[in-house]
């Protein structure tokens, strides 16, 4: 049957501190049809991404935020419904970024076909997409690793800090974690091969960071920012690398930390341990790396030497409360909406 009804989660409102649910508003519109040199896709996998938090709010950022009233942002895969299109028929599954909504018209040229080392679609948007290429470029462009130097990444179990570490063990470095939870530390050495992982949450955090990195940390993955980068800054060796791809504590701040200001320690540090700290908006390195990316990572998961964990949640009415979910920790691995059938 034709599709007549096209759910759709728009940007209610710009969230002040945490978003909650009435930011968002699902709405319940006729499916467009496609024009010549279109196809209609129906979303069978949503990905949720700390990123879609700095997408709703209006400050200046490196793209334009999302408008109130437009449809929430976000990578997707999506199977072709109706094609007029020359390079893609009906029944075949393609990258793209629709959105939080169940149809989206596509004129081809912000869509691909699944590469076929990809084993199930959903690994698309995760290890095998933005998230695993996000670890591969922040790691070994930036941080580039080398055998025992010892690497550190917050939110070690998420979609990003989880193939950071396994990167690194593949590149022969001490991978240690940090995470929230005994649970999520217990699966970072258990399941990832981490050599060690702090729960944040201890009160003795910062000791136990320095007992388990005795020679310093070489190599800081930053994500997280907050009270877990102040504790790392005093741990970092001479020359060492902090490639930066997020700040996920700071995505809900509403004005500045209390205290002193410490950008006048951190310039110092900077200066007197030679950092290098370099930010990155993975978007930038498509076209020159990705390749090289989808090649390695795939193999390293065919072979079993790289582990991904997929949190599934149902619905997309659902997409909401599963983003909220996220910016709290309350997620393993990488979030994804099942969204339609595959």
């Amino acid at each position: 049957m034709t599709p007549t009804v096209n759910r759709r989660i728009v940007l209610q409102s710009r969230p002040h501190g945490e978003p909650k649910p009435s930011d968002f508003h699902l709405e319940h519109q006729p499916v467009a049809q496609p024009a010549e040199g279109q196809v209609l896709l129906r979303t069978i996998y949503l990905s949720l991404d700390p990123y879609m938090r700095g997408r709703m709010s209006d400050a200046p950022s490196y793209v334009p935020p999302v408008a109130l009233g437009d449809v929430m942002v976000g990578g997707t895969v999506s199977r072709v419904e109706v094609s007029r299109h020359p390079s893609f028929k009906v029944g075949d599954v393609v990258l793209g970024a629709s959105g939080w909504q169940d149809y989206a018209l596509s004129d081809g040229n912000d869509i691909h076909a699944l590469d076929s080392r990809i084993s199930r679609p959903s690994l698309a948007l995760s290890v095998l997409g933005m998230p695993g290429f996000t670890a591969y470029h922040g790691l070994l462009q930036i941080g580039q690793p080398k055998p025992g130097e010892t690497v550190v990444v917050a939110s070690a179990t998420g979609a990003v800090g989880s193939a950071v570490g396994q990167i690194a063990k593949l590149k022969h470095a001490r991978a240690i974690g940090i995470a929230g939870g005994a649970d999520k530390c217990r699966y970072a050495v258990e399941t990832l091969g981490f050599d060690a992982c702090i729960d944040h949450r201890a009160p003795d955090f910062a000791e136990q960071l320095a007992a388990v990195t005795p020679k310093g940390i070489d190599v800081y993955f930053e994500n997280v920012g907050g009270a877990v980068f102040d504790a790392v800054l005093r741990r970092l060796n001479i020359g060492a690398r902090v490639p930066v791809c997020g700040l996920i504590a700071q995505y809900n701040a509403t004005q500045l930390p209390e205290g002193p200001n410490r950008v006048p320690q951190l310039m110092g540090l900077v200066l007197a341990r030679r950092l290098r700290v370099e930010g990155f908006i993975i978007l930038d390195h498509y076209a020159t790396e990705f390749a090289d990316f989808l090649r390695d990572m795939s193999g390293w998961v065919a072979q079993g030497k790289v582990t991904v964990r997929e949190a599934f949640v149902d619905g997309l009415e659902q997409a909401p409360q599963g983003l909220m979910d996220l910016l709290a920790g309350k997620h393993f691995g990488k979030v994804v909406v099942r969204v339609g059938e595959g």
